[in-house]
């Protein structure tokens, strides 16, 4: 939730200027969720990059718990502050202001120019303090959608956040459903975990005890409550890194300006450690210090605190019924403030609501801030995930064609041929999804891939496809029973360590399973086994060393398991690699010939499909 500590470098959209705009408020004022009102709302706000003519290309951007408006570009000279994403957003960046129209807004009860406690109150001249009312969420996500309006913007092309800002995007999705095409909801979650309540809690704390606080009312006394604001930010600060990465950055160090031994022991200097993660914190906390107000931290951090999406709608997937938009949830890996687990049951309730979602958990050694500091494929997911406008976009992929060969090419055309027109596909181990392009391309399927490679998610999100980079072994539960017409596990079963759960999931989330797979009992194999060599060729092309393959098996063993398990198996088609191999195939000795093998399998044990069917590619 950290977005204070951009790296210094080179901007890609230049020299920005922090706008305000006044919104347009009926009579009575802005009515809040508390049931206050706010008599005037200010709003500064940035924007970069063109407003297409048909208004299609806007991204808009929740900034998390200390952020602002100034996202990306140096502020008001060409030497000043960087924005807290610069590194996401400019001309060739995960965000493309050669394409897109971004905006950024501070959020209300802000201290960076939109109104918040520090505001001057226009009933009584004074600044709000102890008199501005509690916000929640839903009054953040309120204002920044009249500050589009009042803009002219009526639907933008994507929201996206991180932390905080991924409630934002969740309530941006849940209560304007109609205005967001695209949602990207970063290392964020439905409620916070009772370890993050609890450290909002300490910090809060430390705030209203520091006696300047004075219940809120400390503005024009010449004093702050900086040293319990210090505190909080202590106390947050740890929150944002990993442990590994704290222990990599410091360890036990020890700091330069060591404390002297012979200081007074009623001193509070005598209890300051000599450890350099103890001034890592002091200086994080300065900053903090200099730039923040005590009383915004105390509003937001309760507004985060108070949202809980199951509350409001019953549950979260009662909530999610309503969600229109494509969804991107992205967890970090070693985040603990957002734990994965987190964005996980975000996605799973997506699923289960049948809503067009892709879920990736990247490798995040930093922590809940990587997704500010470590943006390789973050710049390269978001980049992929947002959609074609008017005005241009990330690169379109090109029409489908297959070039892995004409074995490969023929099992496409063969499982096109079993797949019904407009059917639901879950492909399993999808790779750079060809397969999902094909039968997008000839039988008009919808579909979702599962692979765990974070490249193969990429390509497939930017080719449309829905995408969850999970372990197949670490099993489907998460999919709903019947959410497809068909599951296909194309020449993937071989290389995943536990098969029969796998199938046995398949054929709970759809009525049947398509498998393709090498056959083992080739005669060629055969061969080089009694030869004393372990097989290379064909559909086995690896050397031992260094084969992906951990299981290898027989079109019998496969055929032996379907009549254990109670499975039906409707076809079984066999691929030759040459003409001899074709040759054994017409003459009935498919496990002598077969090359590959295709199997449908269904959930009627007893569907049984006679012959094996040679399917020759042209021998």
């Amino acid at each position: 939730m950290d977005e204070s500590s951009p790296t210094e470098q080179s901007t890609g959209v230049g020299v920005v200027s922090t706008q305000t705009l006044q919104l347009e408020l009926p009579p009575e004022g802005l009515r809040l969720k508390c049931g206050r009102p706010l008599p005037t709302v200010q709003v500064a706000y940035e924007t970069y990059g063109a407003l297409s003519d048909a208004r299609d290309n806007v991204i808009f951007v929740c900034h998390a718990l200390t952020g602002d408006a100034h996202v990306a570009g140096r502020l008001d000279r060409p030497d000043g502050p960087v924005g807290w994403w610069d590194e996401m957003i400019g001309p060739g960046r995960g965000i493309d202001t050669d394409f897109y129209h971004v905006v950024c807004a501070n959020i209300l009860g802000g201290c960076r120019g939109t109104t918040g406690p520090a505001s001057i109150n226009p009933q009584t001249g004074q600044p709000y303090g102890s008199a501005f009312p509690p916000l929640a969420v839903e009054d953040i996500v309120d204002v920044h959608n009249r500050l589009l309006q009042q803009l002219g913007i009526e639907q933008v092309a994507a929201v996206i956040g991180g932390s905080f800002g991924g409630m934002q995007v969740l309530d941006w999705m849940l209560r304007y459903p109609e205005r967001v095409r695209r949602g990207i909801c970063i290392a964020s979650a439905g409620s916070l975990s009772a370890q993050a309540l609890a450290f909002d809690i300490v910090g809060r704390s430390a705030i209203t005890g520091d006696p300047n606080w004075k219940e809120g009312d400390y503005y024009g006394t010449g004093a702050t409550p900086a040293s319990g604001l210090a505190l909080a930010r202590k106390v947050g600060h740890i929150t944002y890194l990993s442990p590994g990465m704290m222990t990599d950055k410091f360890g036990r160090d020890r700091r330069l300006d060591a404390i002297a031994p012979d200081a007074e022991p009623t001193t509070p200097e005598a209890f300051r450690s000599n450890f350099q993660v103890e001034s890592y914190l002091e200086h994080q906390s300065s900053k903090f210090v200099q730039r923040f107000d005590a009383n915004s931290y105390l509003h937001i951090t309760q507004a985060m605190d108070e949202y809980e999406i199951a509350a409001n709608y019953g549950s979260i997937e009662e909530a999610f019924e309503r969600i229109r938009s494509k969804v991107m949830i992205v967890a970090l890996s070693e985040d603990w403030l957002f734990p994965p687990e987190q964005s996980w049951e975000i996605a799973r309730a997506l699923l289960r609501e049948g809503k067009a979602v892709s879920y990736c958990r990247l490798h995040a050694p930093h922590g809940h801030d990587a997704f500010l500091i470590d943006i390789e494929h973050m710049s390269e997911i978001v980049r992929s995930f947002l959609p074609w406008v008017t005005s241009g976009g990330h690169v379109k992929a090109a029409p489908h064609t297959t070039h892995r060969g004409d074995a490969r090419r023929r099992e496409f055309e063969l499982i096109a041929a079993m797949i019904p027109q407009n059917a639901r596909v879950l492909d399993l181990g999808c790779g750079g999804g060809e397969l999902l392009s094909y039968l997008r391309e000839k039988r008009h399927t919808a579909g979702m891939g599962v692979d765990i490679d974070i490249g193969h998610l990429i390509r497939c999100v930017d080719d449309g496809h829905d995408m969850l980079q999970i372990n197949m072994d670490d099993g489907l539960w998460m999919i709903p029973d019947n959410s497809y017409d068909c599951a296909i596990l194309s020449q993937t079963i071989q290389v995943i360590r536990r098969p029969l759960p796998v199938l046995r999931e398949m054929l709970r989330i759809a009525p049947e399973a398509i498998v393709s797979f090498p056959n083992f009992a080739n005669w060629t194999h055969r061969v080089q086994l009694a030869c004393g060599r372990m097989p290379k060729g064909g559909a086995l092309p690896f050397e031992w060393h260094d084969t992906p393959n951990i299981h290898l098996f027989t079109l019998l063993d496969f055929k032996d398991l379907c009549r254990r398990e109670g499975f039906g198996v409707r076809d079984t088609l066999c691929l030759p690699e040459n003409r001899v191999n074709a040759l054994l195939i017409r003459l009935g000795c498919c496990n002598l010939g077969a090359d590959r093998v295709l199997v449908r399998v269904t959930r009627n044990p007893d569907e049984r499909a006679g012959r094996c069917t040679a399917q020759m590619n042209g021998f």
